[in-house]
């Protein structure tokens, strides 16, 4: 008799994400010791020695609640034969764009260190199909653009989300299955979340209401909002490097009218970061208002950009410039 169906899924999920891999390879897994990295935990403990990789755990504590640091140690405890090694990173939690934000930057900080640390040729995340579809209905609640609403990527980087096609049921019954007992993370059921309330309030009731199907549904938007998403950007280096006139940029205003405007905007977005804009601060409106000097130009001033860089329009061209120097 084999696997149970969800221990089959969860580990067959396993290696065709890591198939690419060459032998001898080091995969790190980030558990938190919750049903889904549990389940890939597991699976890769399994999958990795077969597929002749070498694997490794490593939890990360974000050190903001009581007994964090314990939580973490049963992680690093767990019987997973096939794991090379399991770690603890402690993770520094700041304040900048609040707590949900903030903690998210410091995991991957922790990741990132240990996964240069181990040379790890990837670094295997549990964000299932749930996750995904929790993503997307944030991305459309902010009004933000394609690539939002593209959700996750399964590989970005060394950084791979081998469970996005399957839900947080199949991880749960995969623990089950293996009789491991997943943590209960207080911060999963805190209404103060935005997150948590998408999954506890928002998605349910979609799915009261709509059906059953909504989670496979957005997660299939995202799917498609991907693929548009990369042969947009596609398009527009190829245009940006065509409109370009110097390092520092200036771009020819007669290609860019000729633009499709989700051309356009990627081209002026991309120019504005390589002036020293700074990306995180840079908003869809600094965009339209610099697109405006070239669909709508009647004279107009500096538009500025954060971090106190601008650009203006001269002579059929747009210059953007450096702050001034005080």
């Amino acid at each position: 008799m084999g696997p149970h169906p969800a221990v089959a899924d969860v580990r067959r999920a396993v290696r065709e994400c890591l198939a690419d891999l060459k032998a001898g390879d080091l995969v790190l897994v980030a558990c938190s010791g919750g049903a889904d990295s549990l389940a890939l935990a597991a699976a890769t403990a399994f999958s990795a020695p077969r597929m002749n990789l070498r694997a490794g755990l490593v939890t990360v504590d974000h050190n903001l609640q009581p007994g964090s640091a314990e939580q973490a140690r049963k992680v690093t405890d767990l019987p997973l034969d096939g794991l090379e090694f399991a770690e603890i990173a402690n993770a520094q939690v700041g304040t900048e764009g609040g707590p949900e934000a903030a903690a998210r930057e410091a995991r991957y900080e922790a990741l990132a260190k240990a996964a240069d640390r181990h040379g790890a040729a990837a670094v295997l995340l549990g964000h299932t199909r749930d996750d995904q579809a929790e993503t997307v209905l944030l991305g459309l609640a902010r009004g933000s653009g394609l690539r939002s609403l593209a959700g996750m990527a399964q590989v970005n980087g060394r950084y791979r989300r081998p469970l996005l096609a399957l839900s947080r049921a199949t991880t749960v019954a995969a623990c089950e299955a293996l009789g491991l007992t997943p943590w209960a993370d207080p911060h999963n059921e805190d209404p103060r979340y935005t997150r948590v309330r998408v999954r506890t309030t928002v998605l349910p009731t979609l799915e009261h209401e709509l059906g059953p199907g909504v989670a496979e549904a957005l997660a299939r938007t995202a799917d498609l909002a991907r693929a548009d998403a990369d042969a947009l950007d596609e398009w527009a280096a190829t245009a940006y490097h065509d409109c370009a006139l110097s390092d520092i940029p200036t771009l020819a205003v007669p290609p860019l009218e000729a633009l499709p405007a989700a051309v356009r905007r990627r081209v002026l977005r991309r120019a504005a970061i390589a002036a020293g804009a700074p990306a995180s601060a840079l908003t869809a409106g600094h965009v339209l208002a610099v697109e405006r000097l070239v669909t709508a130009w009647h004279g107009q001033k500096r538009v500025d950009l954060p971090g106190g860089h601008g650009v203006v329009r001269r002579y059929g061209t747009l210059v953007f410039d450096q702050p001034p120097v005080e």
